[in-house]
């Protein structure tokens, strides 16, 4: 499994460019012959047919209409388009600040059966308590510097967490022990998000792992992630979250929460090492 998930997105768009550049050696066209009949400098072609250039609706247009083959543009518009959705920038996400995006993802959260999700760096949103949440959407949104929203953003956090208490909805959690020591937020806070844990792993619907420090690794220390159902897996980056649609990419994902599931700690021992976090955190 590739440890870095922009791959994927790297993958759709040299599909597509392999399109591209496939139907302009069946028209019989060199690159500088394509690039004249569209009107481009001569290097933009070439740019486009080894993925170095995303293409505009207008490119592809073009591109299919110099190698006379107009009927395809629709198509490959549409898997162009499919390419750049599944990168999603956090700063064009919170342009407007992050109260938004916690509200258009309610219908996905709504419609989920079951969640799997793997946290290596935070406590993941749908269990975070508000303070814990306070402080981390403060660090996001400094270091984006993007408009600070952060009490709205943290109802709406909040707000979408309903699904852990309503409705027909399945939790697996798998948390890297360090997580329970990151202080993202105060010494109180971090100790009421520890406590919070403590109850809700006593669900009937939720499962909640602890990965021990200790633990011999069969699957190495991931990118944070959540699976919805077995249909999308959003991969978390620094910069980006990463949609992943495609069966084959979601299998991998989902083997590898399988993996991870089998060297975590359930239940008293889970709970054990949440305990010691929590001493820490009070400390």
């Amino acid at each position: 499994m590739s440890s870095e998930p922009l791959s994927t997105v790297q993958a759709a768009r040299e599909a597509v460019a392999a399109q591209l550049d496939a139907m302009r050696r069946d028209a019989g066209l060199t690159g500088r012959e394509l690039a004249d009949r569209c009107g481009w400098h001569k290097s933009k072609a070439s740019r486009i047919g080894r993925a170095r250039t995303t293409p505009s609706d207008t490119d592809i247009r073009a591109w299919c209409e110099a190698c006379g083959s107009e009927e395809r543009a629709g198509d490959l518009i549409a898997a162009s388009r499919t390419a750049e959705s599944m990168y999603v920038q956090w700063r064009q996400a919170h342009r407007d600040g992050m109260r938004r995006v916690h509200e258009e993802s309610v219908p996905l959260y709504e419609r989920t059966v079951h969640f799997r999700v793997y946290a290596s760096n935070v406590v993941p949103g749908m269990l975070q308590t508000a303070g814990y949440a306070t402080g981390l959407l403060r660090s996001i949104t400094a270091f984006q510097g993007t408009p600070d929203d952060v009490a709205a953003a943290v109802r709406a956090r909040l707000d979408r967490s309903h699904v852990v208490h309503d409705g027909n909805h399945r939790f697996a959690l798998l948390l890297e022990e360090a997580v329970l020591y990151y202080r993202v937020c105060d010494g109180p806070e971090l100790a009421a998000q520890l406590r919070h844990l403590r109850e809700v792993m006593a669900r009937p619907n939720v499962s909640l792992g602890i990965i021990p420090f200790g633990a011999r690794r069969t699957v190495w220390p991931l990118e944070a992630f959540y699976a919805f159902d077995d249909a999308l897996v959003a991969v978390e980056t620094l910069t980006a979250e990463v949609d992943i649609t495609a069966p084959g990419e979601v299998h991998t994902y989902l083997r590898a929460f399988a993996g991870l599931s089998r060297i975590a700690a359930y239940g008293e021992g889970a709970r054990e090492r949440i305990t010691r976090a929590l001493d820490a955190a009070l400390a």
